[in-house]
């Protein structure tokens, strides 16, 4: 079994805990569970961590196994990550940087994106999670997006069409993402392009993203489906400084992709 199918470590540890204070106590399964409103089968599965211990399950295991308050304490480190362990090093160098370059062909980038369409893409990613879960990603990327108020920090952002395009399949919560999109364009630290879906440019080969921090050094990142890289290799980075240069040329200049999206809009 892979690292990514398996249950969190937190779950795992948080059960075992609960096992080792119940068999302790002499307290058996169906006890706890008769106690805490569970089947049998059920605590078995928080207590092997497959299942999430919840706060009712820990304050009555702390309760039946004289743990003094022990065990209900693990409830702060139950709590899920916000972001997927790969993408941990992006979003602190992220934080920092002065200058961030991004191009995106499928979805609208995560700092542009509005808190419709980022609970629209992770309700519908896989595997699923909990809504506890998909609550707490959504907090984690609308608070990413606070950076683009520092105006001393420049962003760059080009789009592909067939982002602009895809509804997600709700249409007036995309209008409100477009319309979004024209807003937070306007401020002068932010440029926002527009590559058309005809024709052939160096985005075919998938999204990236530059970022440079504010002693000037330069980092690469590459998100696929499962793994994810952060370069800092000088040949690679400016490989993708290139690339991007090469992509902005082909793509429509700020106001012909203001007025793009804008259309787009109207159309919905």
């Amino acid at each position: 079994m892979s690292s990514l199918s398996q249950p969190p470590m937190s779950w795992r540890l948080c059960g075992n805990q609960v096992k080792l204070w119940r068999t302790d106590a002499g307290v058996t399964r169906e006890e706890l569970g008769r106690e805490a409103g569970y089947g049998e089968e059920a605590i078995k599965s928080m207590e092997q961590g497959r299942r999430r211990p919840t706060p009712r399950f820990l304050e009555v295991a702390d309760q039946m196994c004289g743990a003094r308050g022990k065990l209900i304490a693990t409830q702060e480190y139950l709590q899920p990550d916000p972001f997927v362990p790969y993408a941990k090093d992006f979003m602190r160098y992220e934080a920092e940087a002065v200058a961030l370059t991004s191009y995106q062909p499928l979805v609208i980038p995560g700092l542009l994106q509005t808190e419709e369409t980022i609970r629209r893409l992770f309700e519908v990613n896989w595997p699923p999670v909990d809504d506890q879960t998909i609550e707490e990603q959504v907090k984690a990327r609308l608070a990413r997006q606070a950076i683009l108020a520092t105006k001393t920090k420049a962003f760059s952002f080009a789009i592909g069409e067939a982002a602009l395009r895809n509804t997600l399949g709700r249409r007036d919560a995309h209008k409100r993402q477009l319309l979004h999109l024209l807003e937070v364009g306007r401020q002068r630290n932010i440029v926002i392009q527009v590559l058309p879906s005809e024709g052939a440019n160096p985005g075919l080969n998938g999204p990236f993203v530059l970022l440079e921090s504010p002693n000037h050094e330069r980092y690469a990142y590459e998100e696929g489906q499962t793994s994810s890289t952060l370069h800092s290799n000088p040949e690679m980075v400016n490989s993708l400084v290139h690339r991007h240069a090469m992509i902005a040329q082909c793509a429509l200049n700020p106001d012909e992709s203001a007025r793009f999206i804008r259309e787009l809009a109207e159309e919905l």
